[in-house]
């Protein structure tokens, strides 16, 4: 798995950078990758194989322009820093497949929390730069190495990886990818992975949530705050009780949020503490820092605190040193002690630190699977974006504008669209030239306003001055 398309995942345990594959990173351009030829299964020995070689030399040798010329658009985050450092370039050179890998023809890619932090360098399972980020997509297999059995070309598959996924064509082991059901689209099955198994895994394999528990669910209106919620629906009778701001209440609510807060105006463990003054059972934290503490202290006896992120170090489009030094400050720590005495227990989630537990992964997304059959869960998809609007997908998510999950698409933007979006330099120039007419209608409203007053007051005066003659003329006349 050293190929930098699918070289360290979720599932996988090596670190390989992903810029060590037989391909050369160019500047965008404007047409797409071309469509390359549907390969048959790789199922024939070795010796088979190279008997066919050496009978057709000259099928051999037209392979080679095929490989030479076959290219495909690729997200690189270029270093760290702010959204414009994730760039659209093309790589050429068609990926190799090993035994047991398979080649798909992506055409969504899910958007996680963690890309942000890694774009910023926060996250530590990412490689150096450059690097192609995305750990989840969906899309359709082109060709099977050796040693793959379940999978064939065409299947409709969702892939999991720790990066390297936001591209037009990824090589991934057949085990990291997952058959997408029947009826559900591309983009369905791009925002299921990450967050879905994120949910599940903490309610159920650390939470073991039964009936009539309570649960809260920060960042209700995310990614894993929409699949936690519905999951938890999937247990009678289960409290949740969800962060997110007002104008998100009601749509949190209709998806399954019993009690929704507005963390931005209140006190959300007092608001807890007023319908559940015992406290929770489960509570699932991608804060870190001080809002861990206060998660541990909202426990009820014989309650979970789950740890997932620390969400609390991004602050700003750029790494913020003053959050990151604030929520290292802020660190919870507890002696063990402590959680004999207080009947609690503290558990710690990183999906891309489940290194090599392939079994587990498939396990918890088999669950999924069956319940998304059932109709029991559905990814809620707020916005698809192409490559070449990541920067503004990003800033979405990162500035808490999202309900639901953010997708990328790998369809290239129409020319169309293009043209119709203007520059940033375009925009800035428009909004000069709309500032400069405003301010020139105020001078000449200013201006004639000044006229007017001073028509007034020559009218006044004129007004005095027939006045003082009047009464001269009266005295003139009393004389």
């Amino acid at each position: 798995m050293d190929n930098g398309l699918h070289a360290p995942c979720t599932m996988s345990g090596e670190d390989a950078p992903a810029q060590q594959q037989n391909a050369v990173d160019q500047k965008q351009e404007t047409k797409p990758a071309e469509e390359p030829k549907n390969e048959s299964p790789k199922t024939e020995s070795a010796p088979a194989a190279a008997a066919d070689t050496a009978a057709t030399p000259a099928a051999a040798a037209e392979k080679v322009p095929e490989e030479e010329t076959f290219s495909y658009r690729a997200l690189v985050l270029t270093g760290y820093g702010g959204y414009d450092k994730v760039k659209l370039q093309v790589k050429k050179g068609k990926p190799t497949l090993k035994a047991g890998e398979v080649l798909v023809r992506v055409k969504a890619c899910g958007l996680n929390f963690a890309d942000l932090m890694a774009r910023q360098g926060l996250y530590d399972r990412l490689p150096s730069p450059p690097v192609t980020p995305g750990m989840e997509c969906a899309g359709v297999v082109e060709a099977v190495g050796e040693e793959v059995t379940d999978r064939k070309v065409g299947d409709k598959v969702m892939v999991l990886n720790r990066f390297g996924l936001w591209q037009e064509v990824v090589v991934a082991p057949a085990n990291h990818t997952f058959l997408i059901p029947e009826g559900m689209s591309f983009e369905q099955a791009a925002a299921l992975p990450v967050n879905y198994i994120t949910a599940y895994m903490m309610l159920f394999d650390f939470g073991n949530l039964r009936p009539n528990q309570s649960v809260l669910v920060h960042a209700a209106a995310g990614g894993v705050g929409i699949a936690a919620t519905q999951l938890c629906k999937t247990v009678t009778d289960v409290a949740v009780f969800g962060t997110a701001s007002a104008s998100k209440h009601e749509t949190i609510s209709e998806g399954g949020v019993t009690h929704p807060i507005d963390y931005r105006t209140k006190d959300y463990v007092e608001e807890v503490r007023k319908i559940s003054p015992k406290g929770l059972d489960i509570i699932l934290d991608p804060l870190g820092g001080s809002d861990t503490h206060k998660a541990y202290n909202l426990l009820k006896p014989m309650g979970k605190l789950i740890t997932y992120g620390a969400a609390n170090m991004l602050a700003g489009q750029k790494k913020n040193l003053i959050a990151v030094a604030k929520n290292w400050y802020h660190q919870f720590s507890i002696h063990t002690l402590s959680l004999i005495q207080g009947n609690k227990s503290v558990c710690g989630f990183h999906l891309g630190y489940l290194d090599g537990e392939t079994e587990l992964i498939t396990q918890a997304m088999n669950a999924i699977l069956d319940l998304y059959k059932e109709g029991k869960i559905k990814p809620r998809i707020d916005s698809t974006w192409h490559f070449e609007q990541v920067g503004d997908a990003m800033r979405k998510m990162q500035e808490r504008n999202n309900i639901g999950k953010v997708i990328l698409t790998t369809e290239p933007m129409p020319e169309e669209e293009k043209k119709e979006e203007p520059k940033k330099e375009d925009k800035k120039e428009e909004k000069k030239k709309d500032d400069k007419k405003k301010d020139d209608k105020k001078k000449d409203d200013a201006k004639k306003e000044e006229k007017k007053d001073d028509k007034k007051k020559e009218e006044a005066k004129k007004e005095e001055k027939k006045e003082e003659e009047k009464k001269e003329e009266v005295k003139k006349e009393e004389k």
